[in-house]
Order: C-alpha cells, then structure tokens, then sequence
C-alpha cells in the first residue's frame, strides 16, 4: 500500500497561496452563513423578496413539471379507459335491453288498459251485459271456426247469446259449459247474420265462408247497390242480435251481394262482451221453451 501523500505544501509559493484562499473562503461563507441564520431568525420576512425572486425563476420549470404530469395521468387514464372500454359497452347495452323490454310492457299495459276502457263503453249502453270475459282461444287452420270463452252457465252465459268486441261482432255462443263456453265465429260455415248496410236499408245476409271472410247475399235480388267500403252492421231480424252491431266492411263487389272482412278479429281480441239474446222468442227458438214455475 502506497503511502499518503504528505499535505505539507513546502516551499511552494503558489500551492500555500491556494491553501490559505481556501481557508479565507471557507471562514468567509461560514460568517455569511450565521449571519444570514441570525436575520432569518430575528426578521424572518428579510429575505421574502428574494425568495419571490426564486420562485419566479423556478416557476417555468414547474410549469413544465406539471404539464409533464396532467399528460402522463391523461396518458394513463387513456389506455385504463381502452381496457375498460369493452365491459362498459357490454353494461350499457345490457342497460339498454332492460330499458326496452320495459318500454314494451309498459306500451302493452297501455293498449290493455284501451281495450278494457273500450269494453266499459259497451257496458254503458241501453243493452246491459251479462258477462265480460276473456277469449281464450280460437281455431284458425280448422274449416270450423270456433272460440273459447273463459265463462260459462255459471256466469249467466247460454247458448245463443251474442259475442262481441269493442269492434264489432265476434259471433255466438253455441255450447256453454260450468266454467267456459264455445263460440260460433261469424266465419265459420254454419254461421247466418242477417245485416244491413250502416247508411241505409239495404238488407243482406252475412255466411261464413271458413276462410276468415264472409259473403254478402243480397235479400232484394237486382243491381248491386254495394261499394267496397260498404261498412254492414246487424239488423235485428231474427231476433238474436240486436239492431246496430258493427259486423264487416265489403272488400270485393259479386254479383249477387260481397265478399267482406270482418271487423272483429278474434286472433286480435282478448277481452269480449257477452250479452243477452235480444228477443225472448229467439232465446226460445235456440234454447228451446222454458218451463212454467211451480206455484
């Protein structure tokens, strides 16, 4: 190991010059050092000026700083939001469906709502109701066209008795059980109406053709007075209907009378009306006589 080499400057003038200025320094920032301590502690707002000095100099490069740290934390906050893109995407349009599907109920609420206020109308005509009552079911592929009702002869319902919708006619019952019955659709093969055209006395009659629609057969056989748009209700003959009831528009002009659709469909229907046989001689006829009471 080498020996240390000796501080001893010698004979040299220039290294003990060079020694003794750094003493003279050291000694001289040692004084400025207490005697600045000393004023900061008895006036410590002496140096307020050059500290605002500093803090100006230093300002541009903290401005540099944080604008370095907003985009670093903007760059961060970018690539988290990438990741995070996909499952607040997948939360939204779940959102999304939820909202819908509950717009959906709430618009079919609404049009449940109509048609029930649309049958309350029916009930607050001259005619009173028997039963109001859900359509159950209907056959639509079947050459008989046939509907269930969800009331029967414990609600008051008899064969015979008008069916009918908020718009128009639906058809009659044909059997009735304790708790249901079945309806004779106006399309069905087996089904008469007899009608009138709305505006005036033109008299037809209204068979179902199995196919959804009906013919139109003119009583006073001659020229044709029908239109299509011709809008036929019932005209009371018979006895079972009772005059007014809104039953089909034509569609195609024959020969003899029409092909018309009805205006109730029993496929759009839910809610019906089931009323009273409106003369009591036609209840009879279908019915068969009522027996006398016993005294």
């Amino acid at each position: 190991m080498a020996p240390p080499k000796s501080r001893n400057p010698g004979y040299s003038r220039k290294a003990q010059f060079s020694l003794f200025t750094g003493y003279v320094a050291a000694g001289l920032g040692a004084l400025v050092g207490g005697l600045v301590l000393i004023v900061a502690l008895v006036n410590p707002g002496a140096f307020s000026g050059t500290r605002g000095l500093a803090s100006d100099v230093a300002r541009p490069i903290g401005e540099i700083g944080a604008e370095g740290r907003v985009g670093a934390q903007g760059l961060f906050g970018a690539i988290a939001g990438y990741f995070e893109a996909g499952s607040k995407n997948a939360r939204l349009k779940e959102e999304n469906e939820i909202a819908r599907v509950r717009l959906a109920e709430a618009q079919a609420v609404k049009a449940e709502n109509a048609r029930l206020k649309a049958l309350l109308g029916l009930q607050e005509d001259e005619v009173k109701p028997v039963t109001v009552a859900r359509l159950i079911g209907s056959t639509s592929a079947s050459t008989r066209r046939f509907a269930f009702l969800s009331v029967g002869r414990a609600q008051g319902v008899h064969p015979g008795m008008p069916v009918r919708s908020p718009h128009g006619l639906v058809g009659r019952v044909l059997e009735a059980g304790t708790h249901s019955a079945r309806v004779l659709l106006l399309t069905d093969s087996e089904s008469l109406v007899p009608v009138r055209r709305a505006q005036d006395d033109v008299v037809a009659f209204a068979e179902g053709r199995a196919d959804g629609t009906l013919r139109l057969r003119l009583v006073n056989l001659g020229i044709n007075p029908m239109k299509r748009g011709d809008v036929f209700v019932t005209s009371g003959a018979g006895g079972l209907y009772r005059p007014g009831i809104a039953v089909a528009i034509v569609d195609k002009v024959t020969r003899d009378g029409g092909i018309a659709r009805v205006l109730s469909d029993p496929a759009a229907t839910d809610f019906v009306v089931v009323d009273p046989i409106w003369q009591p001689k036609a209840r009879e006829i279908v019915n068969g006589p009522r027996e006398p009471l016993a005294e």
